[in-house]
């Protein structure tokens, strides 16, 4: 964002407070400075030089989840996410508390492959002691290998069409499983699959931290290398991946990939000529848990539930869709706050007759396995494989 747009976009802000309905942060510290409207005041104030950065100022400003839920709320259209953004940027060479984040994340981003290696490599030594440090919010363990090693195309017989696959961070590094399960689906349904080498982090996690010119180099290496492909969609598992380059690198850099699609919105008419079956002999019940940036970014919650349905399982909603807390980089940062607004978040999935909880983003995963040890965490993707494949 552009230095007179984010001065004309927090101008626009008459304080009407539409933006704080659903905020997670401020439900969970209902401080004036915690809500969306309070941020907005702030960095106007700082941007008039009526404020001077601070600590308590920087704080408040990074504080947000990102999550979206405020940006359709605001009846003069601030785009209140790039305001969060553009606000971080300018403040990040006063930000110390996030200094050692930032050239943490700059690290992973930039020599991924490295860092991989030498966490596998340390991870029974160094993990624990971050952990025991306080500095890593839950309990890790990385895999023997990458979801992207040694795979780029993926043939099949009588080829329907043609998808690439943008991985994510979280998939490649974490839950390779399930990148080999969304392949397996894609397989199923007649896909050829591509896995193009030099795909790089989306950028998101630099955004967050004000990095925004690290951000969008990392996007116009990504948009570079998937315009090139001839495929009918790009696809993921990742909410935040699906939107960042999708809605967000329009405003980042002027450009998307507008045939990025999260799995549930790309496969739901397109399971409905192949048999599905019935799962409810494995999982009766199940809680589905909303991403926000799925719910929010993308307008995405009907086709999740609607693939649980078809696969026999008997679906219970909690009464409130809440944030998990995990927000990418928020949970590292914020680790007080993380842990408040995933404690309010099971707290809603606890009934002993939901058997599973079913979310369809990776963080989520991760973050709401921290609490929840009595039943599984599944991705979408593990149950339309086994509805899809296994069963059949």
């Amino acid at each position: 964002m552009e230095d007179r747009k984010y001065i004309s976009e927090i101008s626009k802000c008459v304080r009407c407070g539409s933006c704080k309905a659903f905020c997670p942060i401020y439900d969970e510290d209902p401080m004036e400075s915690m809500g969306a409207r309070g941020r907005l005041s702030i960095l106007l104030g700082l941007s008039t030089g009526k404020l001077v950065s601070s600590k308590i100022l920087n704080d408040r400003i990074f504080s947000c989840t990102l999550c979206g839920a405020c940006s359709d709320l605001c009846p003069l259209g601030v785009d209140i996410k790039e305001v969060i953004y553009h606000g971080r940027n300018i403040l990040k060479q006063s930000d110390r508390q996030r200094r050692l984040l930032r050239f943490l994340t700059k690290l992973f981003t930039k020599r991924p492959d490295l860092c991989f290696k030498l966490l596998g490599m340390t991870q029974h030594m160094f993990l624990p002691w971050l952990s025991k440090k306080g500095l890593l919010p839950f309990q890790a363990e990385l895999p023997d290998r990458r979801f992207r090693d040694n795979i780029q195309v993926v043939n099949v017989p009588n080829r329907k069409g043609r998808v690439a696959v943008f991985t994510g961070c979280i998939i490649n590094f974490i839950y390779p499983q399930l990148g080999e399960s969304l392949i397996n689906v894609l397989h199923a349904l007649g896909y050829e699959v591509v896995l193009p080498a030099g795909e790089v982090c989306c950028g998101a996690p630099l955004r967050t931290l004000g990095l925004e010119e690290d951000a969008a180099s990392m996007a116009n290496k990504n948009l570079d290398l998937f315009g090139k492909l001839h495929v009918d969609a790009v696809i993921s598992l990742c909410p935040t991946c699906t939107l960042t380059i999708k809605k967000e690198y329009p405003k980042l850099v002027g450009r998307g990939i507008e045939n990025a699609f999260d799995i549930s919105e790309f496969i739901i008419d397109k399971i409905k000529a192949f048999p599905f079956s019935d799962l409810s002999a494995h999982i009766k019940t199940a809680f589905y848990h909303d991403p926000c940036h799925l719910k929010y970014g993308l307008g995405i919650t009907k086709g999740p539930r609607q693939i649980i349905g078809n696969a026999g399982i008997d679906l219970m909603d909690a009464e409130e869709s809440r944030c998990c807390g995990f927000a990418g980089l928020f949970c590292f940062s914020n680790k007080e706050l993380s842990k408040g607004l995933l404690n309010k978040c099971i707290s809603g999935l606890e009934n002993p007759e939901a058997e599973t909880i079913i979310t369809s983003c990776p963080g989520c995963m991760m973050q709401l396995s921290r609490e929840i040890k009595d039943k599984p965490v599944l991705h979408l993707i593990e149950v339309i494989e086994e509805a899809m494949i296994r069963q059949s």
